[in-house]
């Protein structure tokens, strides 16, 4: 059966239209650069892509970037890398502390930096494979996966179910991964009150969350690749409520889904773009900020939202560009209070601190 032109160009015309009203319909919060705050680096160092930032109790911030001098050595018959990202500090007002884990093994390209409850430096490196724990003075106390070069890892066959219903053992889906921390360029961490560690994985050939105890032993594993409630297309971010439950930012799939401490898938949120940064304030009245970056530069179309738990958008603001408030790129947010946030930019190498609110006020 056809229909006539008109009535197809109507269509069309109305199907923009609903959509138009649809962005309309999001509340345009209004927000500012926060006056005189810059990171301040040595004359001789430079930041790079902004790939992870994070603050402590203290108000000291995090950056972990893709700068430095990247080499690679011949080994037996294996080629090793190393040098390609640093991990920086910085005071609360932004002049430099000092450098952490500088010449690193696993330090080769940064995708995230966190801090938990205990002040303690998590830093994932996609391209190492590894997530790595820093103690409050900069020593390393724990390090979960393997640099691939190093070592050929076998996967073992799960004996673990997949969280929410379904086997992980001969018939394993694409993208569950291994039983443990075998990594496949991850990509964020995250805990809950208990401090089990919960780390994104799916950069690569995984498209999973993998949980575990606080001392990085491997609890359990869900997600496979593609469209349904409870798979992934590229686990961009992940954060923690209060309750337990976790957000992952399903980047491919255009939504953030929320699942309950054990892996049961819970809900979605599918109106808030292209999500590649999540991060949850504290408080007894919680929201998360979302980043969304609408093409691969981030430099024509982005935003942040500000939700409600239960997904409800309180409204969104910023937009793509170079300039004071413009975003390039948001690779990662960090907010621990409702309405003051760091923004780490690949696309404009820089942090911006950004304050909703009217200008102008405190």
């Amino acid at each position: 059966m056809t229909r006539p032109i008109h009535l197809l160009a109507a269509s069309a015309m109305l199907a923009v239209a609903s959509v138009a009203a649809a962005q309309t319909g999001v509340a345009e919060l209004p927000y500012d650069t926060v006056p005189g705050f810059a990171l301040r680096m040595p004359a001789d160092m430079h930041l790079g892509e902004a790939a992870g930032v994070a603050t402590n109790s203290a108000g000291h911030i995090f950056v972990y970037t893709r700068t430095g001098n990247p080499t690679a050595g011949l080994g037996n018959s294996r080629l090793f890398t190393h040098g390609g990202s640093r991990l920086f500090e910085f005071d609360r007002s932004g002049a430099f502390v000092r450098e952490i884990g500088q010449g690193l093994y696993g330090f080769l390209f940064a995708h995230a930096v966190r801090v938990d409850a205990q002040d303690n430096i998590w830093v994932v490196d996609e391209a190492a494979n590894q997530v790595i724990k820093f103690g409050t003075d900069g020593r390393v106390l724990m390090v979960m996966g393997r640099k691939p070069e190093a070592v050929t890892v076998r996967l073992p066959p799960s004996t673990t179910p997949a969280a929410g219903g379904g086997g992980r053992g001969g018939n394993t889906p694409p993208g569950s991964g291994g039983a443990g921390d075998q990594f496949n360029r991850p990509s964020d961490v995250a805990w809950d009150a208990a401090g089990n560690i919960f780390v994104a994985d799916g950069h690569g050939a995984n498209a999973r969350v993998a949980k575990f105890d606080r001392n990085g032993r491997f609890l359990a594993s869900w997600g496979s690749r593609g469209s349904e409630p409870g798979q992934f297309a590229t686990p961009h971010a992940i954060a923690t409520d209060a309750a337990g439950n976790v957000y992952v930012a399903d980047q491919g799939n255009k939504r953030i889904q929320v699942f309950d401490n054990a892996g049961v898938f819970k809900t979605q949120f599918a109106d808030v773009g292209v999500p590649t940064a999540l991060c949850m304030t504290r408080g007894p009245h919680q929201y998360l900020f979302s980043a969304h970056t609408g093409d691969p530069y981030g430099m024509d179309d982005a935003a942040i939202y500000k939700l409600e738990l239960d997904g409800r958008i309180v409204g969104r603001f910023g937009k793509a560009g170079k300039l004071a408030k413009e975003l390039g790129l948001v690779n990662a947010l960090d907010c621990r209070s409702d309405n003051e946030l760091f923004v780490g930019e690949l696309s404009n190498w820089r942090v911006q601190k950004l304050r909703l609110g009217k200008s102008g006020q405190p």
